[in-house]
């Protein structure tokens, strides 16, 4: 480790002086806590209520504004969403390796302001949309240049979004030292506050953003939440003062490609037989290790001779003097090691999400387009837009959250003796459970609409409105916004808690990849169902049998969840020995 020292304050390796204070008989820095999360926060509901303001109603504008076929648009909005959740990959590694969160966030920010100029000009200028129809029957589809060019305006938004989603999730937890015990309880409480204000801000993309672009018109209903990003982008970059930056620390693929290469190159080594002769390095891991060395586990035996020294690795083990260190090709440390054995365990953890996402992407295809079909009148005057019924979704998901902090957390508390109430082991599974109940729900609730289509002659109607209520629709979107509400904070959670230190930028994008993956599953079912079958049909949407659509993806569903209870029930958590606690050092940034 490295420690500098300038004018009484303590340094770190990139410059930056950190003060410290004393409060309780301890050092503390200045830096981070509670007072870090508006900033924080703003970035994240202005990118929500952005994506999501467009995302949302994204179906009704690709086939009423572009006349594009329904299978052709409920694709391209999957495809949207699943290179929208695939692009965290890229940023989380970028953040992770090479240019810290803060710097990704601020960079990506303004990408993602580019990509809303471009998709209020597509929408607002004649020359980039096709003309309006000609009736009711004859609609002239958008041009192959004017797709073009709404797809790169999409592509530059998903590209921002891919520096923001991951990197936000980390570096609001970065806030708090998890060696402090009351600020490591703060982290938990941070991963619903976050989800919480995302939810916020979703919900009034689905209902005032969505309304506007309804009613108003869509140059107002993209260019509202531009205005929005653009301050936040301010108020995030006004408060660098009062963030805690870690450095970054070398790309974390690296390190796991040289343990898979030092492991192979020696794989014809027998294993020690004792686990203290592998081989470690507490200085070399130290900025990788800032708070805990992850210690040997016993799964995975195969990689574990990455740490096996021999004579032709030059050096000496045990050892209490400091050396050159070795070829990381060749022989790598115990911590190492451990970095890769946690990714592969988070493997089958991370894939039970992929069938949740497929089954919640239906929400903004398949389910909005039954709800356009269906009577959505409030009043005579007034009818609820089919893109906000998603409200109810995140409403049940912000009131779970609510009493899930502040009720369901208190309790379990006393029972498990856990700060966070309940494993996310057991949170994740909890959601998986309702998912699947809410997608029979939504099987069940279309059989009534087409009987009731059926019964009224509406069944080769494409306009007319079907006589029953569109809030048959309600507990679908309610179970699905408390699905989320338990698995996708028990997945934020799991990442950041399990995934390595070094890695945490990395490892919250595995949450996006989830639903990344989910929405190209959700988009090889439709195209094989389409073309395989009368279930998904362009024309005649009341034909067809988007029922058994959706109990096939409980069935899915279902063996999910299987495989997840018996995955979890095997998982081990990573095993990390604490370092005693520093007042306001920084690790040196060198791997």
């Amino acid at each position: 480790m490295e420690e500098m020292k300038e004018n009484g304050h303590t340094q770190t390796p990139n410059g930056e002086n950190l003060e410290e204070k004393k409060e309780n008989g301890q050092s503390q820095t200045t830096k981070g806590g509670l007072r870090t999360m508006p900033p924080i926060f703003a970035n994240e509901i202005c990118e929500k209520l952005a994506v999501v303001g467009f995302q949302t109603n994204m179906l009704s504008y690709l086939t009423r504004e572009l006349h594009l076929p329904l299978t052709k648009a409920a694709n391209t909005l999957t495809n949207f969403n699943g290179t929208a959740a695939l692009t965290p990959l890229l940023g989380a590694f970028i953040a992770d390796a090479y240019a810290g969160r803060f710097w990704t966030i601020t960079v990506a920010s303004l990408v993602y302001q580019m990509g809303m100029i471009s998709l209020i000009l597509s929408a607002v200028l004649p020359k980039l949309r096709p003309p309006p129809c000609k009736g009711s029957e004859v609609c002239e589809e958008a041009t192959e240049w004017q797709l073009a060019i709404l797809y790169a305006s999409l592509l530059l938004t998903a590209i921002g979004s891919g520096g923001i989603r991951p990197c936000v999730v980390a570096f609001g937890a970065d806030q708090f030292d998890e060696t402090d015990p009351n600020e490591k309880t703060r982290i938990y409480n941070f991963f619903n506050w976050y989800y919480f204000c995302m939810g916020v801000a979703i919900l009034v993309a689905v209902t005032v953003v969505v309304y506007i672009q309804e009613n108003i018109g869509w140059g107002w209903g993209l260019g509202i939440p531009a205005i929005a990003m653009a301050i936040s982008i301010v108020t995030f970059v006004l408060g660098f003062p009062l963030y805690r930056n870690f450095p970054p620390c070398g790309s974390p693929f690296t390190r796991l490609a040289q343990v898979v290469v030092a492991a192979f190159r020696k794989r014809n080594l027998s294993m020690v037989s004792d686990p203290r002769l592998l081989y470690e390095n507490e200085e070399l891991d130290a900025p990788i290790s800032a708070n805990g060395m992850l210690l040997h586990t016993t799964q995975m035996k195969f990689f574990d001779k990455a740490a096996i020294v021999t004579e032709e690795d030059g050096v000496r083990w045990p050892s209490t003097s400091s050396e050159k260190p070795p070829n990381l090709w060749n022989l790598c440390t115990v911590h190492r090691v451990e970095e890769l054995k946690s990714v592969i365990r988070m493997g089958p953890i991370w894939a039970s999400a992929i069938l949740l996402m497929t089954a919640s992407a239906q929400q903004s295809t398949f389910s909005q387009q039954q709800a356009r079909t269906m009577n959505r009148h409030l009043t005579h005057s007034f009818q609820i837009p089919p893109g906000s019924m998603s409200v109810f979704a995140y409403l049940s998901m912000l009131i779970t959250i609510s009493l899930y902090d502040r009720i369901l957390i208190p309790v379990a508390r006393r029972f498990t003796g856990l700060d966070r109430g309940i494993t996310f082991l057991q949170r994740i599974g909890v959601g998986l459970a309702v998912s699947v109940i809410a997608t029979l729900a939504a099987g069940f609730v279309e059989g009534r609409r087409k009987h009731a289509a059926a019964v009224h002659g509406l069944l080769d109607s494409r306009t007319d409105t079907i006589p029953i209520s569109v809030f048959w629709l309600v507990p679908q979107y309610a179970l699905h916004g408390i699905a989320e509400a338990f698995t996708s904070i028990g997945h934020l959670e799991f990442f950041y808690d399990q995934a390595p230190e070094s890695m945490r930028s990395t490892a919250t994008a595995l949450f996006w990849g989830a639903i990344s993956a989910g929405s190209y599953v959700s988009t090889f079912l439709v195209t094989i169902i389409h073309h395989a079958s009368d279930w998904l049909p362009d024309d005649h949407f009341n034909r067809g049998k988007l029922d058994y659509f959706y109990w096939l993806i409980t069935l899915l569903q279902m063996l999910n969840l299987g495989c997840y209870l018996v995955c979890a029930s095997f998982y081990t958590l990573k095993p990390v020995q604490q370092r005693p606690k520093v007042a306001s050092v920084e690790l040196s940034s060198k791997v």
